[in-house]
């Protein structure tokens, strides 16, 4: 049956399906994408969620190329350790849409998102203004957060930093996690362009968190017109391994030995450094309880399932590789060890690693292939399909790119993702390791196959 509000403007209505909302936000404007704030900014006085958070809350806003949900979860994840209520904006989800909207952990209700959209629609419609998708439910998460009188707020920008709908809120704490090419169309094709962009969040004397060695000159300008606080890694702190289970963390103020977490170091310690630099109470009893029990799904995200081991990693350019690979190669040697060492005494075959990949169309694939394909790490087969989305990189697309690089004969292609991750489920041992990386939809359509 079809749905009666693909085809109509008509508002849905408080007991509309939050699926209904999703879709009509999804077709009451021209363009998925359209940035910019003097649509939204009206909207949003009208809800009294700049006041909210400016007045009741502290703010960490995250942008970066890579690694924000990492941060973001990280630091939400301390914050609520020590007992503040905490707020934590991400996007995009992985199964379902309240992933993106929680409140100390918790993921939000149906009923949550659809009252705070309908309260949204009856504002952009009183304001007599179009909104993106995206606008609508970042303001619907913001007002959800401003209704709960939460303590923090920690919000992810999803795309730039200065034009992004989460730039409406003032932090009292900005990071940047990196800086690479993505999003050439909206951002720029290089470093001091994509740089200003997202030096966009930084605000007057404000403090902030820079977590990358090198940085354009136009990152280091903004610093330097809001007079903004900066500490940088490699300068003002840093980390280092210890052993498999524990790492170190310095500042000027402190040394830490820390439990490891199952996300990315760099991560982690650009989310430790915002936490330590801004004026909340939190303590080391706090940030190793966090640091133990912090997850994000969909990052360097190790799972069983149908007795087959996989790993996976929502990468999708050539520096979200690079953090991957960083990870998969100790993990790879100690699967391995860890595989031969607890066999039976029936000999097992040498672990392989197989790979569930796609990606989006308009992605640098041919780079994030050959980052995969020459990363020296036993890779068997490659078993690709065609994502569900309307950017989604052909199975033509995909073999194209993958024969530069590897004998054809290992590259296998589905019509889907549920198709071929069954072959994967066929064609690999218990022993072996099924990566899946290269988009959100990727990871999510994966999981969705698995059911998990």
């Amino acid at each position: 049956m079809s749905d009666p509000l693909a085809s109509s403007s008509m508002t849905p209505t408080i007991t509309a399906s939050l699926t209904e909302w999703l879709n009509y936000m999804q077709q009451i404007h021209v363009s998925a994408i359209d940035m910019g704030l003097s649509r939204v900014l009206p909207v949003a006085e009208a809800l009294g969620v700049v006041k909210s958070a400016k007045d009741d809350a502290y703010v960490f806003t995250v942008a970066g190329t890579n690694g924000k949900g990492s941060t973001t979860a990280v630091i939400a994840q301390m914050c609520q350790a020590v007992g503040y209520k905490t707020a934590l904006y991400q996007s995009p989800h992985l199964s379902v849409f309240n992933e993106r909207v929680r409140i100390n952990g918790e993921m939000v209700s149906d009923k949550t998102l659809i009252d705070a959209f309908s309260k949204v629609e009856a504002a952009r419609l009183e304001c007599d203004l179009t909104l993106s998708f995206f606008e609508m439910i970042t303001l619907a998460a913001l007002l959800i957060f401003a209704e709960a009188d939460c303590d923090v707020w920690v919000l992810e920008v999803g795309l730039g930093g200065r034009l992004d709908v989460v730039n409406i809120i003032d932090p009292d704490m900005a990071v940047i996690t990196n800086i690479g090419i993505d999003h050439v169309d909206w951002l720029g094709d290089n470093v001091e362009d994509i740089g200003r962009e997202k030096a966009g969040i930084l605000r007057q004397g404000i403090s902030f968190i820079y977590g990358a060695t090198e940085m354009p000159t136009s990152v280091q300008q903004a610093i330097d017109h809001h007079q903004a606080i900066c500490y940088q890694v490699g300068r003002d702190f840093s980390y280092r391994d210890i052993s498999p289970n524990k790492w170190q963390y310095s500042n000027a103020a402190v040394t830490l030995q820390l439990p490891r977490p199952a996300l990315s170091l760099t991560n982690t310690a650009n989310a430790l450094s915002a936490v330590l630099a801004s004026p909340l109470n939190v303590d080391t009893n706090a940030i190793e309880q966090a640091l133990q029990t912090v997850k994000l799904a969909g990052r360097f995200d190790y799972r069983e399932s149908h007795h087959r081991q996989w790993l996976f990693d929502v990468a999708h350019n050539e520096q979200g590789v690079a953090f991957l690979l960083a990870q998969l190669r100790p993990f790879w040697q100690q699967h391995v060890t860890h595989m031969i060492k607890h066999s039976s005494q029936e000999p097992i075959g040498m672990p392989k690693i197989n790979m569930l990949f796609s990606m989006l169309g308009d992605k640098d694939i041919d780079n994030v292939v050959k980052h995969l394909t020459q990363a020296g790490l036993p890779i068997r087969d490659w078993f690709i399909a065609e994502i569900d989305y309307p950017r989604a990189a052909s199975t033509d697309q995909l073999q194209g790119v993958l024969a530069k690089y590897i004998d054809t004969r290992h590259v296998h292609d589905f019509d889907g993702l549920q198709a071929a991750t069954e072959a994967v489920i066929q064609a690999s041992q218990p022993q072996d390791l099924i990566v899946v990386c290269g988009s959100f939809h990727t990871i999510g359509e994966a999981l969705a196959a698995l059911t998990i």
